[in-house]
């Protein structure tokens, strides 16, 4: 059984060469991890304990405690190390920013009281009947909202862009994931997709007919067939390189991986190793 991801998916349509490093060759690399990455990764952590309060304990946290969680999980993962790629800006500018976006989120949505049925629930979804393929992901927020009659799945976004309207219509991820839940729950029923953009405190909504689901599947399933098919992996070189993990082995910047000795394993049996290399 094959398994799949969004991100596994756009690797490949991003770069091949990249895609073999790292999903075939599977090179681990150093990524020095970035202020932005860890802000986001704080304020996820930070929404989905506010959720999981009201869902297991039925209780609301007050913007005090919420402040103070978020103050505890940025001290305890903290490190100078992190790049800040952006000279104008420090840690603390990042520290307040975080502040801020869990400040009017509070402010916008408490009590909380929407039909939150899980926080990053996991979709396990095979791609046909030979159940060959799956697709993998987490939902940041699954609801079912009782009030409009529909299901909904909830993304938060920490980044400071906000794409086009056209970007969030041709968006994948999300669309899997309501492929994913009409699988479950039916066909017949809606689903909304919503991302949660706090850098402008806004929200972005979007949906997808049935009809554009099943044209979603059958482009995954001739994208998955181009990859399981590809033998060279070519690079492609773009502005994306320039936050490429991989760009010190990489070919295209005049770099190569090290080189793998093919008889490491047995280097203390040298008279072997004389006749294996002959």
């Amino acid at each position: 059984m094959a398994m799949y991801s969004h991100s596994k998916l756009s690797t490949f349509e991003q770069c091949k060469l990249k895609y073999k490093f790292k999903y075939i060759d599977k090179i681990e690399v150093e990524v020095e991890e970035t202020i932005e990455s860890f802000l986001g990764g704080v304020v996820h952590s930070v929404l989905e304990w506010l959720y999981k309060l009201k869902i297991e304990e039925g209780k609301t946290a007050t913007i005090d405690e919420l402040i103070v969680y978020f103050s505890d999980l940025w001290r305890e993962g903290f490190s100078p190390n992190f790049l800040i790629v952006k000279s104008h800006l420090t840690d603390k500018s990042y520290f307040e920013m975080g502040i801020r976006f869990l400040l009017d989120y509070y402010i916008k949505h408490q009590p909380f009281d929407d039909g939150t049925l899980e926080t990053e629930k996991k979709i396990i979804m095979p791609l046909d009947e030979t159940e060959e393929h799956h697709i993998i992901g987490f939902i940041d927020r699954f609801v079912h909202n009782k009030k409009l009659n529909r299901f909904e799945i909830h993304d938060y976004k920490t980044g400071n862009s906000l794409p086009s309207r056209e970007r969030f219509e041709q968006d994948r991820q999300l669309a899997l994931y309501s492929y994913a839940i009409k699988r479950t729950y039916g066909f017949d029923k809606e689903v909304k997709l919503i991302w949660h953009y706090l850098a402008y405190n806004q929200e972005i909504h979007s949906s997808r007919t049935n009809k554009q689901l099943e044209e979603l599947i059958q482009r995954i399933k001739k994208l998955i067939k181009e990859i399981e098919n590809e033998r060279y992996f070519p690079f492609s070189k773009s502005a994306l390189c320039d936050w490429c993990e991989y760009k010190s082995i990489c070919p295209a910047w005049g770099n190569s991986p090290k080189k793998i000795e093919k008889y490491d394993k047995i280097d203390k049996y040298p008279t072997l190793l004389k006749y294996m290399k002959e």
